[in-house]
């Protein structure tokens, strides 16, 4: 094997990391080792955690297996029991150098086996410089780590810590490193992108590091991952309605349509803030998509309750969505209240997911005839500045933006000529 091997499971900014893993495990100098890099975000995440690392120990006998990430952060103890785990690192012992080096020379020597300290004293989060993450023509750039929120289903907050910010310096010096090298869209990625900047010297915005951004460098698309659409500041919507590099595509994590369900998930907003959000960002940019995450089956939803929750699909005018049936996790206040039954809540996920099916093919129905600017992924795959996976029937170079006019759709894909 020589070179270590990575497998990253979970969020874009799990894999943003593992990418600084590597690099750092590289300098280091560590070989013929496997690390997992797992997600906590339900228990269903974990227990793939759990299997992969199996299935690697029976593919890779001799291989010691590095656990770190999220999972390996809020439950050590679960990994450390594992007979084919030799190390658990906790997610700011993974970011450190140091922690490489000393695994390198020897993994089963005198380090500890579990590395895990308090994520909640961590204060600070590095710009770390990952030239070219992603595809060859987006990059991904981490702004943003923890979160401060306490939602009850959530146990994120205890494996990434509290809220912490890269400076708007580091971010448009990495920025224009990587336009110089010649991606053509940045994306920036966090837990909770939009409590951006609340612990940086005068407080600034997520829409200030936004225009900050495309003021300073050339990119020519820059696009936001997730955000939480009540924190959205004036200098964000401004930028969107008046910065045409600044893509119309927003994912928001909305969760439920629910009032009630909203205050017991102890989010920060309620239905209608949602679909005014929604009004707004599309009154300001016409051609704004949205994404959402969405959770089926929470504890005490009623059959109004879930209605709620599927009519916000067309009353926010949702286009991509990501839908969850409820997972207790452990420790939560969430799993500690009333359950479902597994059937109602994969009924309900069944039917969640029809509908953003629907509401997708409407969208791609809409785009035929239209002229798209789409960034080439892949030969004969690009998207559009809406996000929409985009496939064309000549092959196109790869990283150009090119004009592509949409002459169809299938398998939730646009069909496109350049």
């Amino acid at each position: 094997m020589s070179t270590p091997r990575f497998t990253t499971l979970g969020c874009r900014l799990n894999a943003y990391e593992t990418e600084a893993m590597k690099d750092m495990a590289q300098a280091a100098g560590l070989k013929d080792s496997l690390v997992v890099n797992t997600c906590a975000v339900t228990a269903e995440a974990v227990r793939k955690a759990r299997q992969e690392i199996r299935r690697l120990r029976r593919e890779n006998p001799d291989a010691p297996i590095i656990v770190t990430g999220c999972a390996a952060q809020t439950e050590p103890e679960t990994f450390a029991a594992m007979p084919e785990v030799t190390r658990v690192i906790g997610n700011a012992e993974k970011m450190q150098p140091a922690t490489w080096a000393a695994l390198a020379p020897d993994l089963i020597g005198t380090t500890e086996r579990v590395q895990v300290d308090d994520i909640m004293s961590v204060r600070e989060t590095a710009g770390h410089l990952i030239d070219g993450f992603g595809t060859r023509a987006r990059a991904y750039v981490q702004v943003q780590n923890g979160c401060d929120h306490r939602c009850t289903f959530c146990i994120i907050p205890f494996g990434r810590g509290n809220s912490r910010s890269v400076p708007a310096g580091v971010v448009v010096d990495q920025i224009n490193r990587l336009v110089a090298q010649g991606y053509h869209e940045v994306v920036l990625t966090g837990v909770d992108l939009t409590s951006w900047g609340a612990d940086l010297p005068a407080t600034p915005r997520l829409g200030d590091l936004g225009r900050r951004i495309l003021r300073l460098t050339d990119v020519a698309r820059l696009r936001i991952s997730s955000i939480d659409s009540i924190e959205a500041d004036d200098a964000l919507m401004e930028a969107i309605a008046t910065e045409p590099r600044l893509m119309p595509h927003l994912h928001l994590s909305l969760q439920a349509g629910d009032d009630m369900i909203l205050k017991r998930m102890k989010r920060r907003h309620l239905r209608a803030d949602a679909i005014a959000f929604c009004h707004e960002a599309r009154r300001l940019r016409p051609d704004m998509v949205f994404g959402a995450d969405i959770i089926a089956g929470f504890p005490t939803e009623s059959d109004a309750m879930f209605e709620n929750s599927l009519r916000l699909v067309e009353e926010c005018g949702l286009t991509f969505l990501h839908v969850f049936p409820f997972s207790p996790r452990k420790g939560t206040p969430a799993a500690r209240m009333p359950q479902l039954p597994g059937p109602v809540i994969r009924e309900r996920a069944a039917r969640l997911r029809a509908a953003g099916d629907l509401a997708l093919a409407a969208h791609l129905a809409a785009q035929q005839g239209i002229e798209h600017q789409v960034l080439i992924e892949a030969p004969d795959m690009g998207r559009t500045a809406q996000f929409t996976e985009t496939r064309f029937t000549a092959p196109q170079p790869v990283g150009a933006i090119v004009s592509a006019r949409i002459v169809g759709h299938e398998g939730g894909q646009l069909l496109a000529v350049a």
